[in-house]
């Protein structure tokens, strides 16, 4: 240990801070679960299951509503109680059908490759059986753009304007998520942003960079607020030096007809 100095440089940023635990972990103490799809089975693959929504509630830090859902377990004299994320129109006593040969109905969960071209749908599975990836939040949802039978593909077209190819037995909801519009309302006041993320992690108030002092960020000091170089930073760059754009393909406003999405084979 003597003659050795080790030499710290520089403050570790609030990035670096934002690995595992910590005080920027989520805020899950009053969640009320994972909202997902039925543990796919032999009932499901092959015919289908009623279900019935108990409840309607809130999940704190999350912008769209959960379904309770209650099914008769297939094995044993009891029943079995899900989270399902609600789609619009959903209410409580609706019988809900999940399985191949579920009806065409808002709520009801069956796989895509069911489902007419058009469909609009949410909560959908990448994989099938995993219960649930893509558009989840409140008024979100895909729409099934093609099916081809040969390879039991189905292709879809996501929240984000990009078209996907997943397995036709990949589940998902019919209709729309719930809680949409949610963005449309602004916060208004501090308060009111204080409380949204009191609920989700600790996200707020965010400093900017150039606001700080060169010790604490990249783009910190100067007698004006600036960045002072160029705002992209490579993929590989150190971890202190990593804020801004990172890895950017493109930077700026998508002007003129550009395609969002990056598929431009409609």
């Amino acid at each position: 240990f003597f003659g050795t100095s080790i030499y710290k440089m520089g403050r570790v940023i609030r990035a670096q801070r934002k690995g595992a635990g910590g005080i920027f972990r989520s805020h899950t103490k009053h969640r009320k679960g994972a909202a997902k799809h039925r543990s796919l089975d032999y009932s499901e693959r092959h015919g289908y299951l009623k279900g019935v929504v108990k409840e309607i509630i809130h999940d704190p830090g999350r912008g769209a509503p959960l379904a309770r859902v209650a099914f008769r377990n297939t094995q044993k004299y009891k029943l079995d109680k899900e989270l399902f994320v609600a789609a619009e129109g959903m209410y409580t006593g609706q019988f809900v059908y999940c399985g191949k040969n579920a009806t065409l109905n808002v709520g009801n969960v069956l796989p895509i490759g069911q489902m007419p071209e058009g469909t609009i749908v949410c909560n959908v599975e990448g994989k099938a059986g995993d219960r649930g990836k893509f558009a989840r939040t409140s008024g979100n949802y895909a729409t099934i753009v093609s099916q081809n039978t040969d390879t039991r593909k189905t292709r879809i077209k996501l929240p984000s304007g990009t078209k996907k190819v997943v397995d036709s037995n990949c589940r998902a909801m019919v209709g729309v998520v719930a809680g949409g519009g949610r963005m449309d309302k602004p916060l208004l006041k501090a308060g009111n942003a204080y409380h949204k993320y009191k609920a989700k992690r600790n996200a707020w108030p965010k400093v900017r960079g150039v606001a700080m002092n060169p010790v604490e960020h990249p783009h910190g000091g100067g007698n004006h607020q600036h960045i002072g170089h160029a705002s992209t930073v490579r993929r590989d760059a150190p971890a202190g030096k990593k804020v801004g754009l990172i890895a950017a393909r493109r930077t700026g406003r998508l002007r003129g007809n550009v395609q969002r999405g990056g598929n431009h084979d409609e």
